[in-house]
């Protein structure tokens, strides 16, 4: 059965910052977020409505992730949400529950992990909704697995990732461990872009098996591979942590009620009660009850 996860919190900080706060209720409380998300998911849900298994994973370890652990940096450069966002996040998570979609969320693994977890023993195609390159290293192999940029409406499978990155899907952490990530500030390795991470990973196949041939890369054919060598070696340390920042966890414990994947009917007074809580204009009423209809 075709199953669709969906990076929630992608969208959901995506709506509050391309819509124009003056979008409230009727409290004053800014619900730019929530109509933007609403959009977003009844759209989703609209693309393939004989789809029975989804589930919304949220973000909930911002700052608590283990990765902060690791790395105090991780993800340093991210402005903190401001409360106008945080108090919009439950009622998306409410929207997803009322829609009949099944939500997810841990204080230590991100959406990412709990979406790779998601996806383990699963025998049909999955679908990831997000616009997180990351993401693309759980294309697995002989399972029409798709990364769906929903928003430019632009889908990936696993030839399309390496015709864009030049590595196989299973090389995206060995590619970030190496160029890095500013998105997260993942440091990488200094001095080494994409297209030579590519050409070095074309060659050995990990980030391990090329810090552990560096006396080979040095003597390599390659432009500049004495030079190369040079800088993994001073930069290893910090390639390893990269590649463990840059590995998206697919064991997490989850509870039964947890992965409970598929889709439930519509609780049409739930949503009466969320438009209630929040103040919900007719807009947001109308377009939710069309759409339920």
């Amino acid at each position: 059965m075709p199953m669709l996860l969906i990076d929630a919190s992608v969208y959901i900080f995506r709506a509050f910052h391309a819509l124009p706060s003056s979008i409230k209720g009727r409290d004053g409380q800014a619900l730019n977020a929530l109509h933007g998300y609403a959009d977003c998911l009844l759209q989703l849900l609209a693309d393939d409505a004989a789809r029975r298994s989804v589930v919304a994973c949220f973000d909930e370890s911002l700052t608590s992730s283990f990765r902060n652990a690791l790395y105090s940096d991780y993800k340093a450069t991210r402005e903190t949400p401001p409360e106008a966002l945080v108090a919009q996040i439950q009622a998306c998570r409410d929207l997803s529950q009322a829609l009949g979609v099944a939500t997810v969320s841990s204080p230590i693994y991100e959406a990412d992990d709990l979406i790779g977890t998601l996806m383990q023993g699963h025998e049909g195609p999955v679908t990831i909704a997000s616009s997180d390159k990351d993401l693309a290293q759980l294309l697995r192999d002989d399972h029409n697995d798709t990364l769906w940029d929903f928003g430019r409406d632009v889908r990936y499978d696993r030839q399309a990732i390496q015709a864009k990155f030049g590595v196989r899907c299973e090389q995206i952490p060995d590619y970030l461990a190496l160029v890095g990530d500013t998105v997260d500030n993942i440091p990488g390795v200094a001095g080494i872009g994409a297209k030579r991470a590519a050409t070095l990973l074309a060659r050995w196949a990990t980030l391990d098996a090329l810090l552990d041939d560096l006396d080979g890369l040095a003597g390599a054919d390659l432009r500049g591979a004495k030079g190369l060598a040079e800088k993994l070696a001073a930069g290893q340390a910090q390639a390893r942590l990269s590649k463990r920042l840059a590995t998206i966890v697919t064991d997490i414990d989850l509870s039964s009620a947890a992965r409970v994947v598929e889709r439930g009917p519509v609780d049409d007074q739930a949503l009466v009660d969320l438009c209630e809580r929040v103040g919900a204009g007719r807009g947001l009423r109308k377009k939710l009850s069309v759409a339920t209809a």
